[in-house]
């Protein structure tokens, strides 16, 4: 039995977690949980967003399930996802985004996996009012972040059978960071001749994504282009209500949906778990447990093959609570 800790998160994180737990239990997952609140409600609450007593079991467990957090935009406290993956060196962030055949897209056969780096570029969050009229953001690349991620992605490629890695960057312009970036690529690149190694500029990409994304395999990229690219992704196979997404370190691992924690339908009982619950599965294999993780899945395709029981977001009127039981009644 493996206990790992849960953030339930703002929003509709708390009910999206209540769902993805009952599904793993279903499954007969050999798991135990160690569950917080967290997030702006708990700030409001008790005057700290992480709890001591979260992060410690964090600590113990080194396997955290966690839900959306709210975010304030421009103001208030930083992204807890950008404090958590700091923290506890979370610096490699894989998004899948893989076509369901049940879920109708103008797209087909998309098949992606984004890495990002997680723990730098403009993330770090350094800036500096110059004056009333001008502002200041440092952008940061390091040998050390980024040959890891990039050797990361090649590594995943090669385990699974992938046949190219992307380079995305900007390095026409910013030729010094994004530069270093695309070198050191260039340069691991040679210890993989078997993967085709390319590499794209960010703009570029956007476009080529929403007109072939059939030519894209596995991408990586410094951490600004890695989130704003991977929710492109998600785009293009149904939303962010359908990508799932795991933040990785050398001792910690963290699992999350990358979708907000939508306040505008909290309490409605209409969220659509299956971000969360996919990511729950990138966690089971992470654990060793396969099996269970596909036998998951295929739960949610039949459901989604049917098309009897869906959420709002996939074009149905279901509940959360009905959506999770149809999955569960296919366990």
């Amino acid at each position: 039995m493996k206990t790992i800790t849960v953030f339930k998160g703002d929003g509709i994180g708390p009910e999206i977690v209540d769902a993805v737990l009952k599904i793993l239990e279903a499954a007969k997952a050999p798991l135990s949980y160690e569950c917080f609140e967290v997030g702006a409600a708990e700030y409001e609450r008790h005057g700290k967003l992480i709890p001591d007593a979260a992060f410690a079991s964090f600590e113990k467990n080194k396997v955290l399930l966690k839900a959306p957090i709210t975010t304030p935009i421009g103001k208030g406290f930083r992204s807890l996802n950008v404090t958590l993956r700091n923290k506890y060196d979370l610096y490699a962030n894989i998004r899948p985004a893989k076509s369901n055949s049940a879920v109708k897209t103008r797209f087909e056969n998309v098949d992606i996996v984004t890495f990002r780096e997680n723990t730098e570029d403009l993330y770090v969050g350094v800036e500096e009012q110059i004056d009333e009229n001008t502002v200041h953001a440092t952008k940061i690349i390091t040998r050390k972040a980024s040959e890891r991620i990039i050797h990361d992605a090649f590594a995943y490629a090669k385990e699974h059978g992938r046949k190219k890695v992307t380079c995305v960057h900007k390095a026409n312009i910013l030729k010094m960071s994004d530069g270093l970036f695309l070198n050191i690529f260039q340069t691991i690149a040679k210890e993989y001749p078997d993967i085709e190694a390319d590499d794209k500029i960010v703009d570029n990409v956007c476009m080529q994504l929403v007109m072939h994304p059939e030519t894209f395999d596995v991408m990586v990229m410094p951490n600004l282009y890695g989130d704003i690219v991977s929710d492109l992704t998600s785009g293009l196979i149904g939303g962010l209500g359908l990508l799932p997404s795991c933040n990785l370190g050398s001792e910690y691992a963290m699992f999350e949906a990358v979708h907000g924690s939508a306040p505008d339908i909290a309490g409605k009982h209409i969220a659509n778990p299956t971000a969360l619950l996919w990511s729950a599965c990138m966690m089971l294999e992470n654990l060793g447990m396969e099996d269970i993780a596909t036998k998951i899945r295929n739960a949610v395709d039949a459901v989604l093959e049917e098309a009897k029981v869906l959420t709002p977001d996939l074009h149905g009127n279901a509940t959360t609570q009905a959506y999770r039981d149809a999955i569960i009644a296919h366990l």
